[in-house]
Order: C-alpha cells, then structure tokens, then sequence
C-alpha cells in the first residue's frame, strides 16, 4: 500500500494551479472537467503519480470558498535550503506566514507559506 494523493478543495483552480506549479514549483499532471457533477479535479505533484503522492485540486463550480476549520493542519514539503526558499516563494508573489528558523522546542529548521485558499504549506529543511 501506498499513499496515492491529498484532496483539497479550492475556491480559484486557476490560482490554486499557478500557486502549486509557479510558486512551488510543482507540475500539472492532470486536468477533467466533470459537467454533469459541475466540477474538476486538477492532479499537481513533483513526481509522476505511479512514482509518488500528489494534491489533487478539487473546484466545485458554484463554491468560490471553503471554511477549513480547525482539523486540517498542512502539507509538508522538504526543501533544501527553507531560508533560500522563502525568499524564492516570495519573489514568486506567494505568501510567507512564518519565516524561516527553528521550530520551537527543537532545531529543524521549517517555515511556512500559504496558498490562495488559506490552506498552509509548511517548508522542512532537509538535514
């Protein structure tokens, strides 16, 4: 068994796609329109999905926006350089909501970064 992809539900899939793939550099794998059930599913990873776990972005056409509650925490990507890569995600027009440095209670250091729907991204340096 192994992990195939996290959904999450967008608001704009067409910001949602340019924050995934220009901010973070990720690549469109898939796009499908579903007219009868008045949504699509857009598949967005840093590696083909037989080779690893990917987001799908899922619109549902007549929702501009979600409430994300409190019980979803973030998408983790490990990065090399988190320092580097906050300032690369901001030259990209994203947006950094914790800088880079220490975790609190330990030395790994992370950052984190928001997409367009306010859903978080959390950036792990690699050790």
């Amino acid at each position: 068994m192994r992990i195939l992809h996290t959904m999450l539900r967008v608001g704009d899939l067409e910001k949602s796609i340019a924050f995934y793939t220009d901010v973070l550099g990720m690549k469109l794998l898939r796009r499908k329109d579903y007219p009868e059930g008045k949504f699509t599913l857009a598949f967005v990873g840093y590696q083909d999905e037989a080779e690893g776990a990917v987001l799908e972005l899922t619109h549902n056409w007549d929702v501009q926006k979600y409430d994300l509650g409190t019980g979803y925490g973030h998408i983790a990507i490990a990065v090399d350089n988190a320092y580097e890569a906050c300032e690369e995600v901001k030259k990209r027009g994203g947006r950094v909501t914790r800088e880079a440095g220490p975790m609190k209670h330990g030395a790994t250091v992370i950052a984190f970064v928001e997409d367009p729907d306010g859903y978080k991204v959390e950036l792990i340096q690699k050790k």
